[in-house]
């Protein structure tokens, strides 16, 4: 067997593979028989139907193909170990030559990753904004806190505050057509913790039990669905029932009540404030790193083929077709409405983005010699049953039925350290 390597443009790779004939036709006579075991041909017992026969039932093209893939995985393996290629994509087949008493012939090709010309990464200097919590921050989780643990009372001598929850019938129309999904019964809504259109919560204040009325609101003119963006609706509402929510007084007794293990206030408020801290730097790190990613990709050379750019868009336009869909938009109004060629460039500016990144980061592992110990998938696999509220043997079965689950979680870790190392040895200025 002799396999000769020919480097193309755009990081391509082109093997010419000849497979001497005694090994190419020992190897088709096995896929004969073979194939003999799997098909039944009619006029002969399972596995003892001739050569000349099977090539005519099954076609000469399907027991090539067999040889082919039963030989060519060992040689491709063997020729990227060998010259250490980093690819992108599995090797394709361009052409083949099988014939009886020759050599096989194969021509293969593969793309590699694009070389990454990588300055120095440690020391980078960056200027941030720095995320402060506010000076009351421990006042306003403790009274959430208070909410969470409130007590609800009925109402029904004064009514509705800006405060209260209520429970509603209601049903939407936009141009005298009934809104779809714009309809519920017994709904109940924290007037202070609105989530619906802008209006529609405070239009629900001083009103009584019992009592029928309309509300106008407008959508947003960055609405979700294309057919409600910017447009006047009417609601009606019924409000069935007024609640009040009664909070607990903020105590010792209070703080038992959150957690057994603080036994006072102070002890409570404690914890509260290292939370806090956590969670500004938790977002300091957030925007280093952001900051530190930013001039690595504006600052490192790498010439990334149209292909891997072309199938970067193609992933991207999956994952925002999913998210227009979710969200109960059409994505092919919202692609003609946006026009195709400005969502295409969008989306080529963030594959490049994506791609740069993710090749900075392999760079990165690879110079640093980094690697995924079983420690750190327990880790990810504890904090994905921790996430989804499930067991690690649940999310460990997971992996074992869905191999692409574990790839993630090497290149979630892998990222993880890459990021650590970049955010540790960065030149932070806070800006004034």
């Amino acid at each position: 067997m002799t396999v000769t390597i020919e480097k193309l443009d755009n990081n391509e790779v082109k093997l010419n593979i000849e497979i001497e004939s005694s090994v190419s036709s020992w190897e088709y006579d096995k896929a004969c028989k073979k194939l003999a075991q799997r098909v039944n041909v009619p006029g002969f017992r399972q596995g003892k139907a001739p050569k000349n026969i099977l090539e005519k039932y099954v076609g000469i093209a399907a027991i090539q193909r067999e040889v082919l893939d039963s030989l060519l995985p060992t040689v491709f393996e063997n020729a990227i170990e060998e010259n250490k290629f980093d690819l992108v994509s599995a090797p394709s087949i361009e052409s083949y030559e099988f014939a009886d008493d020759k050599s096989l012939k194969v021509i293969a090709k593969f793309e590699l990753k694009p070389e990454v010309k990588l300055d120095n990464y440690k020391g980078i200097e960056v200027e941030i904004e720095e995320f402060k919590q506010a000076d009351d921050a421990v006042e306003k989780e403790l009274n959430n806190l208070a909410e969470r643990f409130s007590e609800l009372k009925d109402i029904t001598d004064r009514k509705s505050t800006a405060t209260d929850l209520v429970n509603i019938d209601f049903d939407g129309y936009v141009d005298g057509e009934e809104i779809k999904g714009g309809s519920a019964k017994n709904y109940v809504l924290d007037l202070a913790h609105s989530n619906f259109i802008p209006g529609f919560a405070e239009q629900l204040v001083d009103k009584n039990k019992g009592e029928e009325f309309k509300i106008n609101v407008k959508f947003p003119d960055e609405y979700h669905d294309e057919k409600l963006k910017g447009k006047d609706a009417e609601f009606n509402i019924k409000l069935n029932a007024i609640k009040e929510r009664i909070l607990p007084e903020i105590n010792d007794d209070f703080a038992k009540r959150v957690n057994a293990k603080f036994e006072t206030l102070d002890a409570l408020k404690e914890d509260i404030k290292q939370y806090l801290e956590n969670g500004a730097k938790m977002e300091n790190e957030r925007r280093i790193s952001n900051a530190v990613y930013e001039k690595l990709i504006n600052s490192t050379e790498i010439e990334i083929q149209e292909t891997m750019i072309n199938r970067e868009i193609q992933a991207l336009m999956g994952e925002f077709k999913q998210r227009v869909n979710m969200q109960g938009g059409n994505f092919d109004e919202m692609l003609e409405k946006e026009g195709h060629q400005k969502v295409y460039d969008q989306l080529k500016e963030e594959a490049i983005k994506r791609l740069k990144t993710s090749l900075i980061v392999g760079k990165i592992a690879q110079d640093e010699n980094l690697s995924v110990t079983p420690e750190d998938i327990q880790a990810k696999i504890n904090e994905l049953a921790n996430i989804y509220r499930t067991t690690t043997d649940n999310i460990v079965s997971e992996i074992q039925k869905n191999a692409n689950i574990l790839h993630s979680l090497n290149s979630q870790v892998i990222s993880e350290k890459v990021t650590r190392i970049l955010i540790d040895n960065a030149k932070v200025n806070y800006k004034k």
